[in-house]
């Protein structure tokens, strides 16, 4: 008989932890009592056991479903190794059969414009994914929104680097993850009003709700492009937070507060730091900067 003793679990009726699992029999029993805990136990190990000179793959399971591929990747695979099931090399006639049919099956794939644009417009996803250095969460929510553009024939007459790119842009601030039209213009070479113009397209058309970007979030990326210190950081943050409740950050721009206020923060602390190096870091203007430091200079903060 198949047992194991598991002493992490206690009986119910004695309160032992000489728990016996009968993997025969399928039950968990008490080995002091004899008290049935669970019966029809399901093993979820595998099936099959591996060897390291096992030519076959077992498996019965692949990879997860997911939206950034064309068919969910959920495509058959003709397995390339012309032997049955018992390792016996296929005849001649089989192996050209079997040849044909994973040519038929490969451009059965691509058999519809839908698919070809997917694969088209999912590859360059991938390109701005190793590029931006997003999440797998943002890259699925990328394709969601551009199967949706896809199902309402907004790609029609438009370009698909620039509505997958604009897609892009509205996961990132629907996840509120902190990428700027030029930051995803820089990745996939696009003008960026083309993607400006794309972007505000599929927000109308697809009715999406996206929220306001919130300028604190913004503080960490610029200072760890400066190489600032987290007490700066800190204090940023309590500006940014300050402004916020005083209603000055509304309409502005998150990456323009978020500067002036590391600058404000550099001249509290005591560092040198020009305007210049925080601006090119934020992706602003040296003169934006200015005029959000005239605001924020007025709040008064306790460091």
């Amino acid at each position: 008989m198949a047992q194991q003793i598991v002493s992490k679990q206690r009986c119910p009726r004695c309160g032992k932890n000489t728990i016996i699992t009968d993997s025969e029999i399928a039950e968990l029993i008490c080995g002091r009592c004899g008290y049935v805990i669970s019966e029809r136990l399901v093993d979820s190990g595998p099936e099959w056991r591996s060897f390291t000179d096992d030519k076959t793959n077992k498996a019965r399971t692949g990879a997860g479903t997911s939206l950034t591929m064309h068919d969910y990747g959920l495509s058959t695979v003709i397995n390339p190794i012309n032997s049955d099931s018992v390792g016996k090399p296929l005849p001649y006639s089989m192996k050209k059969t079997f040849k044909r049919l994973r040519v038929w099956d490969s451009r059965s794939h691509t058999n519809y414009s839908d698919e070809k644009n997917m694969r088209h417009a999912f590859s360059e996803l991938g390109k701005m994914k190793d590029k931006l250095a997003l999440s797998d969460a943002v890259i699925e929510k990328t394709a969601y929104i551009y199967r949706k553009a896809l199902d309402k024939k907004l790609v029609r007459g438009r370009s698909i680097t620039a509505l997958i790119a604009a897609s892009l842009y509205a996961a990132c601030r629907d996840t509120e993850t902190p990428r700027t039209l030029n930051d995803v213009t820089a990745a996939i070479n696009i003008k960026r009003k083309e993607l400006a113009l794309s972007y505000r397209m599929l927000v109308k058309e697809l009715g999406l709700k996206i929220p306001v970007v919130d300028s604190v979030q913004c503080v960490a990326r610029i200072a760890s492009k400066v190489g600032l210190s987290e007490k700066t950081k800190r204090y940023a943050v309590k500006i940014l937070k300050k402004a916020k409740e005083t209603e000055m950050s509304a309409g502005k721009d998150p990456m323009g507060m978020a500067a002036s206020a590391l600058y404000i923060s550099t001249l509290r602390m005591g560092m040198n730091c020009s305007q210049k190096i925080i601006a090119q870091a934020a992706g602003v203007t040296e003169v934006t900067l200015r005029n959000r430091c005239k605001g924020l200079k007025l709040l008064d903060i306790t460091i």
